[in-house]
């Protein structure tokens, strides 16, 4: 693959206009159009309860639960300045995010066509609420962090990322696999060392400070049932992924109270089929280019999309730049925006109107859209599904 130097001058633009053209919807946009659809309503709660896992319970990686108290404090609790602060650091992150992408966009495809792509990127960003109404940019932040330091080869710093990738939502990890398969053994045992080690002490201290709590984070998330998937629509579960207003957050054990139906199929059973795939492909894929670190990153996190009896449309954010980095350009940029449109439709579109009959089909469409994604990833290291192939000029 062709790897230039940026002219830095390049490298900084789009990232800077992206700013610009945020914090011009920023002050457009009315308070109620900053925090509508989003979950600020639920960040603003869980600060102003006290400290993550000391004086509550949260359903996320302890990253994003202290930085939000941080804000909360430095604003003295008032609701406005914390949603705009939160708004200002999601969108300064996405423009990071930009940067990595244009870095590494180049290292595959060429300093020209890797600025194309982050036009793209950038004009299917900057005005999705997503970026600004969730955490994620975050984790697609450090996710991309990791990948790029995969590429130069620093291994102890490309685990590091995406330990603390999987510190704020635990996505990030997914592209160990892949990095480990390119880093090659020492360095695959060096990156996974140095990622295991930064969640597990983390994590640790949590425990052994607040078990009760630090427990009961941990399992909170698998403890909602099912939400948004085919898994859901076999369980007969018809709502998002939020806990019942029965669950209290200053007592641990409320985690185990059912928002949904069980599971018919239990999780652990899909598991055995979704690990021992992926299992499989990563002992026999090769992944000797940066296109395939990028292909093995983006099925494995279309597998665990897959398998996951959960989904919320806005993890949608973690895929987009893969698929606009993995796949030939036109291609790249038809799948990104299918996929992004069909995540829409799905929220806010629908389900923020009620229209809940609809859900099944959607969520149908939107499993055989990624699994059409998944065999294009797939087919840039598995020489079977070559034919799905579009062969770079």
């Amino acid at each position: 693959m062709e790897s230039t130097n940026l002219d830095r001058q390049y490298s900084i633009a789009i990232p800077g206009l992206f700013v610009i053209v945020r914090l011009i919807m920023v002050i457009s946009l009315p308070l109620e159009g900053l925090r509508a659809y989003g979950d600020f309503w639920n960040f603003y709660y869980l600060a102003g309860l006290g400290w993550p896992f000391f004086d509550h319970w949260v359903e996320f990686p302890p990253l994003f639960p202290f930085l939000s108290r941080g804000i909360y404090l430095m604003v003295g609790g008032r609701e406005h300045a914390y949603i705009y602060l939160s708004v200002l650091l999601f969108s300064v992150v996405q423009a990071g995010s930009l940067y990595l992408f244009q870095r590494i966009a180049a290292l595959i495809w060429g300093s020209k066509e890797g600025f194309q792509r982050t036009v793209v990127y950038a004009m299917l960003t900057v005005g999705l609420f997503y970026g600004w109404s969730y955490f994620d940019p975050l984790g697609v932040f450090l996710g991309l962090l990791g990948l790029f330091l995969a590429f130069e080869q620093a291994q102890i710093a490309a685990g590091l990322a995406l330990g603390l990738g999987g510190l704020v939502k635990w996505f990030p990890v997914l592209f160990l696999p892949a990095v480990c398969k390119w880093m090659g053994k020492k360095g695959a045992v060096r990156t996974l060392i140095s990622a295991v080690l930064l969640i597990g002490l983390v994590w640790g201290v949590l425990y052994l400070s607040s078990p009760d709590f630090t427990e009961a984070s941990l399992r909170s998330q698998g403890s909602k049932g099912s939400w948004e998937t085919v898994w859901a629509i076999i369980d007969g579960n018809f709502q998002t992924g939020n806990f019942t207003p029965d669950a209290d957050r200053m007592d641990p054990e409320t985690i185990s109270i059912s928002t949904g139906n069980p599971a018919v199929i239990s999780p652990w059973i899909t598991l055995l089929f979704f690990g021992g795939a992926g299992g499989f492909l990563f002992w026999r894929a090769s992944v000797r280019t940066e296109e395939q670190l990028i292909a093995f990153s983006g099925l494995t996190v279309v597998m665990f999309f897959l398998w996951s009896p959960g989904y919320s449309p806005q993890w949608v954010l973690l895929l987009i730049p893969l698929i606009l980095l993995g796949l030939e350009q036109k291609r790249s940029m038809l799948v990104g925006l299918v996929v992004l449109l069909i995540n829409l439709l799905e929220w806010p579109v629908l389900l923020s109107r009620g229209l809940i009959q609809y859900l099944p089909v959607l969520i149908v469409f939107r499993t055989f859209i990624y699994i059409f994604v998944g065999l294009l990833f797939a087919s840039q290291f598995i020489p079977g599904l070559s034919a799905l192939r579009v062969k770079k000029e």
